[in-house]
């Protein structure tokens, strides 16, 4: 789908640049598209009409940002095409899409998607209200993760005449005036730095050449890369 979107919209803009071609004319494309394939009509409806979603909101904020003559570094870029071996999965739900449901085996809640799709969920802490949306994505492990989009009660804290200077470092990740809050480095990443740095190397004696298949030893290098790098985001959000 969002492929399709793409090279609608780039031969839209070559054909006639002065067209519109905002949300109401993809949502049209997609009727027009399910009527056309089998394998689309298989598919779910709610599914395809976030992606038609999440693709005009990309290329509205594109045209946005160029026509505010924002600088290039700051732009969003218009809607590329994501290759299936390079892009990482990810789905986005609205309220229509999802729904958290006890699981019929273990009683706790679970994410049910559109198709009858029951999912399981670790949960990493409690929701603090119902959700909004809901967004699935993969990451280079092959691990599935979901994030929410809650409502937040922010409580202030109480007044106080007291006050603490803190200076941001780099041995040190805080340094205070008050010795209690100094805040020492982790040093997460120096610990696997060394095994990081042969992995990327071997990483990159084996890429692949334009238009070759990877090879396994570079897949191989590329997993234990990406493993090192999850592993380290885990224990920087786990001290943190």
């Amino acid at each position: 789908m969002w492929n399709q979107l793409v090279a609608e919209s780039r031969d839209r803009h070559r054909t006639s640049p002065g067209e519109p071609f905002g949300y109401k004319a993809q949502d049209r494309l997609l009727t027009e598209w399910r009527a056309e394939h089998a394998w689309l009509t298989a598919g779910s409806s709610v599914a395809q009409q976030q992606t038609v979603r999440d693709f005009a909101a990309a290329r509205t904020k594109a045209l946005k940002d160029r026509k505010s003559r924002l600088p290039v570094a700051r732009r969003r870029g218009l809607p590329r095409f994501k290759k299936r071996d390079r892009a990482l999965p990810s789905m986005n739900y609205t309220l229509r899409g999802f729904s958290l449901k006890p699981h019929l085996v273990t009683g706790k809640l679970a994410l049910r998607l559109p198709g009858r799709v029951l999912v399981p969920v670790v949960w990493s802490r409690d929701l603090p209200s119902d959700p909004r949306s809901a967004r699935v994505s993969r990451d280079a492990l092959g691990h599935w993760w979901v994030s929410f989009v809650v409502e937040r009660r922010v409580e202030p804290l109480p007044k106080t005449s007291r006050g603490v200077g803190i200076d941001w470092g780099v041995k040190a990740v805080a340094i205070a005036t008050d010795p209690a809050f100094d805040l020492a480095h982790s040093q997460h990443g120096a610990r696997v730095a060394g095994a990081l740095a042969r992995y990327q190397r071997a990483q990159a004696r084996r890429k692949p050449k334009p238009g070759q298949p990877a090879s396994h030893g570079y897949r191989r290098a590329s997993r234990r890369v990406a493993r090192l790098h999850s592993k380290i985001a885990c224990q920087r959000g786990r001290t943190t």
